[in-house]
């Protein structure tokens, strides 16, 4: 038996099946909460998505496009055309290219990355603009320096977000990604793999 709050849960997507399903709270809500709640992210604004073909950055392309923003997102080679399928629309190799010099007066910066890649993010937004960070604390100076909001997201998953996702999800807006799926007693390998191959998307424990 599994006990879990009530207002922490909510009804299964109907159009998703159960390794789908549980692959898209904690992804889903943080990418809702960043790009809906902290940026407030409409029709036209620029947005750049660090680490796009990840659980996180898959989910925030998809949720970037249907507020028809423009997105940028940085990414590995062989993850091109990944998010070019999720919607992106300029497309920054990170290995090869250097993305604080390719985009500038940017509205918002989602961080996945952490490290130099946020501290560089400063450079590409306009004044008044935002990052959020999936990993790094508020830098108070890089603020006051290119005069723009940084947060510090700490995810906080809920029925009210899941079931606003949820209802996005059944009507096509965001599709979840599973790269593999692995037996409980194959943890150890998913986790190997995690931290190896950085997956498209999300890995999947089946009990």
């Amino acid at each position: 038996m599994a006990l879990a709050s009530a207002t922490s849960i909510a009804h299964k997507p109907k159009t998703l099946n159960y390794a789908e399903a549980a692959a898209l709270p904690l992804v889903g809500v943080s990418a809702w909460q960043a790009l809906v709640e902290f940026m407030g992210l409409s029709n036209g604004q620029k947005i750049l998505i660090h680490g796009g073909a990840g659980g996180i950055g898959s989910i925030a392309i998809q949720l970037a496009k249907n507020f028809d923003a423009h997105v940028a997102t940085t990414v590995s080679t062989d993850d091109k055309q990944f998010v070019q399928k999720l919607g992106a629309d300029e497309i920054i190799d990170y290995k090869t290219q250097t993305f604080e010099d390719l985009a500038h007066d940017y509205d918002a910066v989602f961080d996945t990355v952490g490290g130099e890649t946020y501290t560089k993010s400063f450079k590409v937004l306009r004044k008044g603009g935002i990052i959020v960070s999936m990993l790094e604390q508020q830098n108070s100076e890089l603020m006051d320096k290119f005069g723009v909001r940084a947060v510090s997201q700490f995810t906080q998953v809920n029925r009210e977000r899941l079931s606003k996702l949820s209802e996005w999800v059944d009507q096509n807006k965001v599709k979840v990604n599973i790269e593999k799926i692995y037996s409980l007693d194959e943890a150890g390998k998913a986790l190997d793999y995690l931290r190896d191959i950085h997956p498209r998307g999300k890995i999947v424990l089946t009990i």
